[in-house]
């Protein structure tokens, strides 16, 4: 038994189990069934590699690992808007993956790719070895930065809906782990290039892979299962001009709302936020705000982009900083620490309360305090 082996019973065992537990966890979304699937395919893997390496040979590709970038990109497109079907168009995104499970069933006795030292080999093969190398290569870069695409702008619709940032909501966890996924392929590629051409390694790089799908087996349903369900945060309605981009002026040309009843719904909104200070709740939402002040939700967005400049997070926070720099000249308040200033307005993130604060007044909230306290 070599190396490789224990690390493929770990894997196996774990990504089975891991794989029970999302199939188990309700509601069972469109997302989980995609993760479930994704980590289910990760044991199957891991058991064809083992059988391959201890009984017989089952395939001459590593066909599976040709789903995981569609898998990445299709798991965060429905993590990050619930709302969305599951379409059979989504199926062209597995065509290497059939075309090579197909290759290798046909030629799954042919020594076509036993491992990376015969991958140059000057065979009549070496033409589908490179043509597979591309084409994994193209998969995992391709909908990485797709998934990375994709997460950004699921992040920049929250700033319309959402007044606080968490990891599960903006998902950053999601993107610092698609990041780490391309990542270790990349070093798998690097590593299996070098010992291609100088065969200096002591192991073929290719069971690095399976170190890495232990891992990300591990770590993506561990935070799959503790994330929870996503509400539907939709896109503005945008109209683009020739060059393919939205004007400020064309952004809402289609909602209907009059230039004198825009007006009257900003006032409302900022003699609402003066008065009742709702930016004190640190969950606050641009539904909570639409109920309380009986103003539609998209018409919020649109008095507060077109009209006031800012978008409904930038908006809520910029009252947080205010409310924090008054207390700050409050006599009352300066037994408060600055971070218990900041929770007490409405912030929920010190980096978010920092970055606001610096923005706002120039000043960091340790100089504006000792400026203000005359320290």
């Amino acid at each position: 038994m070599d190396f490789i082996e224990p690390i493929l019973y770990i894997g196996i065992s774990q990504s089975f189990f891991a794989g029970l537990l999302l199939a188990t966890r309700r509601p069972f979304t469109t997302s989980g069934r995609i993760m479930t699937a994704w980590v289910f395919l990760f044991c199957t893997e891991m058991i064809f590699a083992l059988i391959n390496r201890t009984v017989l040979d089952m395939y001459s590709f590593p066909f599976i690992s040709l789903t995981y970038g569609p898998l990445l990109f299709l798991y965060v497109q429905h993590m990050t808007k619930p709302s969305l079907r599951f379409s059979p168009w989504n199926g062209l995104h597995f065509i290497p993956f059939i075309v090579f499970f197909a290759v290798s069933v046909v030629f799954r006795e042919e020594p076509i790719f036993d491992d990376l030292t015969g991958f140059l080999v000057n065979d009549k093969f070496i033409p589908l070895r490179i043509v597979y190398g591309v084409t994994f290569f193209l998969s995992v870069t391709v909908y990485s930065i797709l998934s990375f695409i994709e997460i950004g702008r699921h992040q920049s619709r929250l700033r319309d809906f959402v007044s606080y940032t968490s990891a599960r909501l903006t998902l950053n966890w999601l993107k610092i782990l698609s990041i780490t996924f391309y990542a270790g392929y990349v070093i798998v590629f690097i590593l299996g290039g070098i010992n291609i051409i100088d065969n200096f390694l002591p192991f073929d790089p290719y069971v690095v892979t399976f170190v890495f799908i232990t891992i990300f087996s591990f770590i993506y349903s561990l935070y799959a299962i503790r994330q929870p369900e996503m509400l539907d945060y939709p896109a503005p309605a945008v109209k683009e001009n020739g060059s393919g981009e939205a004007t400020d002026t064309e952004r809402y040309a289609r909602s209907g709302l009059k230039e004198e009843q825009a007006e009257e719904y900003l006032t409302q909104l900022l003699r609402f936020m003066d008065d009742e200070k709702p930016f004190l709740d640190g969950a606050l939402t641009i539904n909570d705000l639409s109920k309380k002040t009986g103003i539609p939700r998209h018409y919020i967005t649109e008095v507060l982009n077109e009209k006031h400049g800012r978008n409904f997070f930038t908006f809520v926070n910029e009252y947080r900083i205010k409310e924090v720099t008054e207390r700050m000249r409050d006599p009352k308040y300066q037994h408060y620490t600055i971070l218990a200033l900041a929770f007490d307005s409405g912030f929920n993130s010190k980096s978010t309360f920092n970055t606001f604060f610096k923005a706002y007044t120039g000043k960091t909230p340790s100089d504006f305090r000792n400026e203000v306290s005359g320290v």
